[in-house]
């Protein structure tokens, strides 16, 4: 698989990484024996990066990664984890003493005298603006707790306060084709800056993998059900903020422009890759065949400029009065 260097890292890894919220909760129950399927047919497609963090099934998430690298070392996988959404999200609670706790509670779950990578998990606004946060996670490097940090934003600005930052190694952040506005501003300052990108919430769950129709349901325990309007946390983090009636009339617009042979996830995954700037998009699964599914997409020939400009259509026409001002 292509491989990328995750800006300030210097770390190369796999254009296609994996997202492992899945593997936590969140999206239903996964039984730890299909979370190491995943793991290991990830691993076999190529893929070279997890994401995960601690608050994912208050870290079950880590604890089966963990497990997983302990019986396959030497495979170079680079992981990166997140912290502070165990906490109420106040800026106070963004401290040295803090950050210690719990990185040397990922370190545990993980298994790993240090970190490869650190990202604050979606703080409160105030937190980029805070000169003593940087500190405390320069401290953390200094330390050898971690060998790098960067940050998971909501927000386009949040994006660019980070990317300001000298020692941010990148920026997590919502892109995919229903979420367009970090093409403009956010992608460009990260390359000037040497600051990597790690797309999340690639397929704007689920919805981007034209499976869903107006009869899907979700369970009682899946975020795609209860967190529909903001519930339990950002919207965006669901459907990308997009109107789920909306999502499935845009899917069906795009619908077209799939190379024959592919499916719209992988169609919606190339059109991430493309994007400059990229460095690795984190698609989630529950089980080998969409690691498989996903990971095919680095194979997929560049989108030609008129399946770009198509997808910028349909966006303008039906998603960016949703959420083009929110994010």
């Amino acid at each position: 698989m292509e491989q990328r260097v995750l800006g300030r890292t210097r770390r190369p890894i796999s254009v296609i990484g994996l997202g492992t919220w899945q593997l936590g909760a969140d999206w239903g129950n996964v039984p730890e024996a299909n979370a190491m399927e995943v793991l290991r047919a990830a691993v076999e497609s190529g893929v070279t990066f997890f994401d995960t963090a601690d608050v994912y099934g208050d870290g079950r998430s880590e604890r089966v990664i963990g497990r997983f690298l302990a019986g396959n070392a030497g495979q170079g996988i680079m992981v990166a984890t997140k912290m502070g959404r165990r906490v109420e999200q106040k800026q106070e609670n963004y401290t040295l003493d803090n950050f210690r706790a719990w990185t040397d509670r990922s370190r545990v779950n993980l298994g790993t005298d240090r970190l490869d990578l650190v990202q604050l998990h979606c703080p409160p606004t105030a937190v980029y603006s805070t000169d003593a946060v940087f500190d405390a996670l320069d401290t953390l490097v200094e330390e050898q707790r971690i060998a790098a940090y960067g940050v998971s934003v909501e927000t386009c600005a949040e994006a660019l306060a980070a990317i300001a930052r000298p020692n941010v190694a990148s920026v997590q952040i919502i892109l995919n084709a229903f979420r367009l506005k970090p093409l403009d501003q956010v992608l460009p300052a990260a390359a000037a800056a040497g600051v990597g990108i790690i797309a999340r919430v690639p397929l704007a769950s689920g919805l981007l993998s034209g499976k869903y129709d107006d009869y899907t349901t979700f369970g009682a325990d899946d975020h795609r059900n209860y967190n529909r309007r903001g519930e339990a946390f950002d919207v965006g983090e669901t459907f990308s903020g997009v109107d789920f009636t909306t999502g499935l009339e845009a899917v069906e617009r795009l619908r077209p422009l799939v190379p024959a042979g592919a499916t719209m996830a992988q169609f919606a995954l190339r059109w991430i890759i493309d994007q400059p700037g990229l460095s690795v998009v984190i698609p989630g699964a529950r089980n080998p065949s969409q690691v498989a599914g996903n990971t095919a997409a680095a194979a997929l020939a560049p989108l030609s400029p008129p399946q770009l400009t198509a997808v910028q259509t349909v966006y303008n026409d039906l998603i960016r009065p949703q959420v083009h001002s929110r994010w």
